[in-house]
């Protein structure tokens, strides 16, 4: 049998992608914002309310969209109607209590308690979870980077006791899973769409809730969607979704928008969540806004 030769991305047209990005910018929709965990941050008006939202909404992001909306709804349902309030008089015992049972994939109780402990003591700390990350943060930095990295130590770092009964997090518990570094190397998808949500201006979709860090140090958040269409865009040309990968499309969308690159997140991943991208040629890319500049994998 002949050796089975890589695959390879190459666009068949010259495209100019800006124009095509900028018309799917355009063109997202309230229906895309219903299927994202981001709806439900939008469900409260308040700022406060909405960066403890996102915080949790972010960490649970993970799976398929139907189960963490459900997920999602059962803990905002607890928190009450303002989840800056609920978690600045959270208690870990009776968080213990009004949780058990609480499973999404391998995150349980403990690890949503803990999460929950986690905010509040960022509120205590400096006020705000938007503060809290600025203690770490850069402004001439070219993006967050580092900024990252030091807010997931310092959470890391918190005291958990009251949650898990032991001066260091146990070594079944998947509590570090919310706070990955890039560092590790990690894309950290999950809490690079919580800065998006929260950094970028309130266009309809993301948020606009804080003002301490620039749209123009986002990095986008890599998920197999990102991967896929990134990949057959020409954004990158890297296998891997790891933070070489995302900052790698991040400066790519940068020549296209210095200032906020990471405004067409949201579009390319609906692309993939809502309009049924899958990476193969098929009807939904006849209607596919950016399907000039797509280019399918070939065998050579």
């Amino acid at each position: 049998m002949p050796p089975r030769q890589p695959t390879t991305f190459r666009h068949t047209l010259p495209v100019d992608l800006k124009p095509l990005l900028e018309t799917l910018y355009a063109n997202r929709s309230l229906r895309h914002l219903v299927n994202d965990p981001l709806s439900r941050c939008r469900s409260y008006a308040c700022p406060e309310d909405r960066e403890v939202a996102a915080l949790i909404a972010s960490s649970f992001a993970y799976g398929s969209v139907g189960i963490i909306l459900k997920t999602l709804d059962g803990i905002f349902d607890a928190l009450g109607p303002s989840p800056r309030r609920f978690v600045e008089r959270f208690e870990p015992k009776q968080g213990l209590r009004t949780f058990a049972g609480f499973k999404h994939r391998f995150n349980d109780t403990r690890d949503l308690c803990a999460l929950l402990l986690a905010a509040r003591t960022m509120l205590e700390t400096t006020g705000s979870i938007e503060a809290y990350f600025l203690c770490g943060h850069d402004p001439a930095a070219e993006d967050v980077t580092r900024s990252l990295t030091v807010f997931s130590a310092a959470a890391l770092a918190q005291e958990y006791r009251p949650v898990f009964g032991t001066s260091t997090i146990p070594a079944d518990s998947y509590f570090p899973f919310f706070f990955p570094s890039p560092a590790s190397g990690s894309a950290c998808k999950r809490l690079c769409m919580f800065l998006r949500w929260l950094v970028r201006p309130d266009d309809g979709i993301d948020l606009g809730a804080w003002t301490g860090i620039s749209p123009s140090q986002l990095v986008i958040p890599v998920d197999l969607h990102i991967r896929r269409i990134a990949r057959s865009l020409g954004l990158t040309v890297r296998n891997q979704a790891d933070w070489k990968m995302a900052r790698e499309i991040t400066a790519r969308l940068r020549e296209l928008d210095p200032d906020d690159p990471v405004k067409y997140d949201f579009s390319l991943c609906h692309l993939g969540i809502s309009e049924g991208c899958t990476g193969t040629s098929g009807k939904p890319c006849l209607a596919c806004g950016v399907a000039p500049a797509c280019s399918r994998p070939s065998r050579q």
